[in-house]
C-alpha cells in the first residue's frame, strides 16, 4: 500500500437500487474519481445487465476501491462475474435490497467462506 493510498483511504462502491444507493449516499459514501467516474450505480428496471456487469468490472478494475456492495438481486444477474473474483480485495459483499430480502443460500462469498472452515473447528 503505498502513502498516498494509506493516507487518503480507499472506498466503498454500491451496485444497487435508488434505495439502497440514496441511502449510502447520504452516510458519505460517494465520491467521483479524477477522471469524473463515480463509485456507486443506481440499478433500475431498465438497465441491461451488461451495464451491470461493465460497471463491476470497472469497480474491480479501480484501485481506490476496497469493497463493492451490490444488492443481492443483481448479483445474481451477474453471479458468474462475481463468482470468477477471486482475489480478497476488493472484496465483494451482497446486501439486501428494500423490496429483496438476504438470502444466505445465494450468496457466492459467503459458500466460499463457509468452504474453508471445519465446522467441528467452530464448535469447541
Amino acid at each position: 500500500m503505498s502513502l498516498h493510498s494509506a493516507i487518503k483511504g480507499k472506498l466503498i462502491s454500491v451496485i444497487g437500487d435508488e434505495d439502497t444507493c440514496v441511502g449510502f449516499l447520504l452516510g458519505g459514501v460517494g465520491e467521483i474519481n479524477k477522471n469524473r467516474h463515480p463509485n456507486f450505480m443506481v440499478v433500475d428496471k431498465n438497465t441491461a445487465v451488461s451495464e451491470i456487469e461493465d460497471c463491476f468490472k470497472r469497480f474491480l478494475k479501480r484501485d481506490d476501491i476496497d469493497i463493492i456492495l451490490i444488492n443481492q438481486n443483481y448479483a445474481e444477474l451477474i453471479r458468474h462475474v462475481i463468482d470468477a473474483h477471486s482475489s480478497p480485495v476488493p472484496a465483494v459483499l451482497e446486501i439486501p435490497s428494500k423490496d429483496h430480502p438476504y438470502d444466505a443460500s445465494k450468496d457466492s462469498i459467503l459458500r466460499r467462506a463457509r468452504g474453508m472452515f471445519n465446522p467441528e473447528d467452530l464448535v469447541r
